[in-house]
């Protein structure tokens, strides 16, 4: 270990200020933060809150009810990534769908969809499109190659999302309080820091772009305590992340996408923090005339606090549910079922 990362171990682990609570919005950070047991290096006085960056935690149930309706329809299979398959919808899962006699295929990467598309052309195939601006590039790819394989039986049911407006209403509530914002490594890279600086300067606080490591992520929640209070934007992720961001994967995005309102659980409707397919696409469209935009009730089992948990108003061991009859075995709400969820990375590492 360097001397300057003992240092800030030491400052963190001595601070005696006034309370600092910070959020991270990326599910990758809430995983790596729980799994270095960065929280136990800490002063009380730091708080370290898991946001709303779990992209499947985030999709309401209207969502997957849609789906599972979809993959009951004649002649038509809903293709998902593995995280989507257990989270709850109003009545049920994907995973329930499929056992009671739907269509539903566990994909590991965009291109299966394409080869399951042409392999079975009588067949329609929905892929479930759910992400951040991380992955609207890789859905843009996938539509710019179905469009030059004139794929007529492939659709995407999309709910993609994107983090400045969700961030920007996490930090008025004022039930949260939050004093900076670990910003998403992963999106900077597409987006660059200028979200974020403007975003800082906006809200008045502090936000740090920040790796993956133990030590990247030690030496932004340092950089976030030297700064409470002032509205500026540090990248500590320089490696990977540009002021302009990935400019090709933007424009492709915007070739597909447009924004639009969108829902977030725990949060209601959120003006322009998604994206919808843009008119000359919607043949690959799988709501039809039900917009993306529609899809916005948020049914949650009994009991089941993730609402609350999403936005930084309970911890994840507050929820009566956690760790008793929600477990990853038997996940009850959507932030047990992904890795990148905070009740998830709570329960397997404390």
């Amino acid at each position: 270990m360097s001397d300057k990362l003992q240092k800030i171990i030491d400052a963190l682990g001595h601070y005696d200020g006034p309370l600092v609570r910070l959020m991270e919005v990326c599910g990758t950070h809430t995983g790596e933060i729980a799994r270095n047991g960065i929280p136990s290096l800490l002063s009380p006085q730091i708080r370290l809150i898991a946001g709303p960056g779990c992209p499947v935690c985030v999709t309401v149930s209207a969502y997957i009810d849609r789906l599972c309706a979809l993959c009951r329809e004649p002649r038509t299979t809903v293709l998902t990534f593995g995280d989507l398959m257990r989270v709850p919808g109003s009545r049920e899962s994907l995973a329930g769908a499929r056992a009671d006699g739907g269509s539903v295929e566990m994909v590991y990467a965009p291109a299966d969809t394409l080869r399951l598309a042409q392999e079975a052309p009588e067949q329609r195939f929905v892929f479930a499109a759910v992400g951040f601006e991380t992955t609207a590039p890789v859905y843009a790819e996938l539509l710019e190659e179905a469009v030059r394989l004139d794929l007529g039986n492939l659709r995407l049911l999309t709910s993609l999302k994107t983090m400045p407006q969700v961030i920007r209403q996490v930090a008025q509530m004022e039930e949260t309080q939050i004093d900076g914002f670990l910003a998403p490594g992963h999106v900077a890279v597409i987006t660059g820091s200028q979200p974020y600086e403007a975003l800082a300067r906006e809200l008045g606080i502090p936000f740090a772009i920040s790796g993956f490591g133990a030590a990247s992520l030690l030496m932004s929640i340092y950089t976030l305590v030297r700064l409470k209070g002032q509205g500026i934007c540090r990248n500590l992720y320089p490696e990977a992340v540009t002021t302009a961001g990935n400019q090709r994967a933007q424009e492709l995005v915007l070739r597909f996408f447009e924004p639009c309102d969108a829902a977030w659980r725990g949060m209601g409707v959120i003006g322009g923090s998604g994206l919808r397919l843009r008119d000359e696409f919607r043949g690959f469209d799988a709501a039809g005339q039900r917009d993306t935009e529609q899809m916005v009730e948020d049914v949650t089992p009994a009991g089941c606090k993730c609402a609350e948990v999403l936005i930084g108003r309970i911890s994840p061991g507050e929820c009566p549910l956690f760790g008793t009859v929600c477990t990853p075995g038997q996940p009850h709400g959507a932030c047990m079922v992904s890795e990148e969820g905070s009740c998830r990375s709570a329960y397997e590492y404390g």
